[in-house]
């Protein structure tokens, strides 16, 4: 899968291709006694963020009993809520025990999606969850400004050199202005967009899922000690099977 068929793709930008709206069930499961594991020198384990073999960011204890994968887009807008309800209790309520650990891993469905995902790890593993969550925030901001973007200034970018596509996909959503205030300076950034082997290492990512998990449904999808439970609904069904694996 190259970049330029990315570029093709940022036209339908609103498409819910990949991005799932799933039903399930808001119960939890009943309350769950969690033995706090202390984390080194006295720190927190939300504070503890490595980058994985596979190409992921995990926070959190890597040793703990259940260990959590989130596969999520930034341009998909349920990814959006369920970081609004539920990182924070995820990270408060289990990641901080140091009995839930919690990788995130970059599913990319389009053009833009890929840009502001190079921007998200272009600093490494020290702001990649800040910046995934600042980018989760401000998404109805920054959709807009592609949405009014004329499609034929998208397409032209289609001739452009993969070394400039992703830059200049970041001007039209105003991307690489948005990290320099974060603590990604511009020449920063535009390395980050420039590097092909982190374009072609997180297309590889995307492709590897369905091989890995031929039930994958889309974003966001969550896996469980190695399990992919694509009918988990929100973060009321998320905590209760967290619950039940950590029993």
């Amino acid at each position: 899968m190259k970049p330029s068929i990315f570029i093709a793709c940022a036209v339908a930008l609103v498409a819910v291709t990949g991005c799932n709206s799933k039903e399930g069930d808001a119960a939890t499961s009943a309350p769950v006694k969690i033995t706090p594991i202390p984390a080194p020198k006295g720190g927190d384990w939300t504070q503890i963020v490595t980058q994985t073999p596979e190409g992921g960011f995990l926070m959190g204890n890597p040793g703990a009993k259940v260990k959590l994968i989130e596969y999520g887009s930034l341009t998909c807008p349920h990814c959006r809520e369920f970081d609004e309800t539920g990182v924070q209790p995820l990270m408060n309520t289990y990641v901080k025990t140091g009995q839930v650990s919690w990788e995130f891993r970059n599913y990319v469905r389009d053009a833009f999606d890929l840009t502001a995902t190079l921007i998200s790890r272009c600093n490494g593993a020290t702001s990649f969850f800040p910046l995934t969550r600042a980018f989760y925030k401000e998404q109805p901001e920054w959709v807009a400004k592609i949405q009014a973007a004329p499609p034929a200034q998208l397409e032209q970018l289609q001739s452009l050199p993969p070394s400039r596509q992703f830059i200049e996909l970041a001007k039209v959503a105003g991307f690489q202005e948005w990290a320099a205030m974060r603590g990604v300076p511009v020449a920063k950034s535009s390395q980050c967009l420039a590097d092909e082997k982190s374009v072609n290492q997180l297309v590889q990512m995307t492709s590897d899922v369905t091989t890995q998990y031929p039930n994958f449904s889309g974003t966001p999808n969550f896996v469980i000690n190695g399990e992919l439970d694509e009918k988990i609904a929100g973060w009321p069904a998320l905590e209760a099977k967290l619950k039940d694996a950590l029993r």
